[in-house]
C-alpha cells in the first residue's frame, strides 16, 4: 500500500472519480482503493456526499476502507454533521464498514435523524459499533423507530434489532404490547426475524399487521 504523503494525487484519476461515465468513475474508485494513497482520502469522502451511482458509492466507501483509519474516520465524524443527507447517509454506511470503535458516539446521535435515508444508516452502523455494555440501551433506543417507514426501512430496523441478540428480546416483549398496532406488527416480525432469520419478513410482517389491527390470524 502506498500511504506517502509527500505531493499531489494523481490528477488524472481525480478527474475520472467525477467523470460523466458512471463506469470511468466505478474504474477511478477501484484504482483509489488499490494505491491505498491516503491524500485521496478527503476527496473520496467528498465524492461520497454527491456521487450518484450506488455501485461507485460501494466502491468509494470500500477506498476508504483501504486507508488508514486515523486519517478516514475523523474526516467521516465530521461528514455526519453535513446538511446534505446523502453525506450523512454514506458517513455512516463507511463507518460502519471501518467498524472503528471510537464513532460510535457521534452514529448514536443520529439514530432519529428526520431523514428515512440516514435513520436507516444509523441504524445499521449503530448495531455493528455499539460498545460493550450499550446493547440494551441502543435496543431501547431503537424500538422506539418500530412502525417507521415502508417494508425497506422497517425491515432495516428489524435486522438491526436482531444484531443485538438477547439485548433485544425483553425490548420487543414489551413493544409486542404496545397500543399501536404498527407497532406491534413491526415488534412481531422482528421477532419472528430474531428467532428465524430465514423468514420471510415480509409475510410476517403482514400477517401480524393483519392480526394487530383485526385480532384475527384468519
Amino acid at each position: 500500500m502506498n500511504t506517502t504523503n509527500h505531493g499531489e494525487p494523481d490528477a488524472r484519476l481525480v478527474d475520472a472519480l467525477s467523470g460523466a461515465d458512471s463506469s470511468i468513475r466505478l474504474r477511478a474508485a477501484l484504482s483509489a482503493g488499490t494505491l491505498g494513497d491516503p491524500r485521496l482520502a478527503d476527496i473520496l469522502v467528498a465524492r461520497c456526499a454527491v456521487e450518484p451511482d450506488f455501485f461507485v458509492r460501494d466502491m468509494l466507501t470500500w477506498a476508504l476502507c483501504r486507508l488508514p483509519a486515523d486519517i478516514t474516520v475523523p474526516m467521516l465524524l465530521a461528514e455526519l454533521g453535513s446538511d446534505t443527507t446523502q453525506a450523512r447517509s454514506q458517513a455512516l454506511h463507511t463507518l460502519s464498514k471501518i467498524g472503528d470503535p471510537s464513532a460510535w458516539p457521534a452514529v448514536s446521535t443520529l439514530l432519529h435523524d428526520p431523514e428515512d435515508e440516514v435513520a436507516l444508516s444509523a441504524w445499521r452502523a449503530a448495531a455493528v459499533l455499539v460498545v460493550p455494555g450499550a446493547e440494551r440501551e441502543l435496543a431501547v433506543d431503537l424500538a422506539t423507530a418500530l412502525g417507521r417507514g415502508d417494508r425497506h426501512m422497517q425491515l432495516g430496523l428489524s435486522r438491526a434489532l436482531a444484531t443485538l441478540g438477547a439485548a433485544a428480546a425483553p425490548v420487543l416483549e414489551a413493544a409486542m404490547a404496545s397500543p399501536d398496532p404498527g407497532v406491534r406488527a413491526h415488534a412481531e416480525a422482528t421477532d419472528q426475524l430474531c428467532r428465524d432469520p430465514d423468514s420471510g419478513f415480509t409475510l410476517s410482517l403482514e400477517m401480524a399487521t393483519r392480526v394487530a389491527v383485526t385480532g384475527s390470524d384468519g
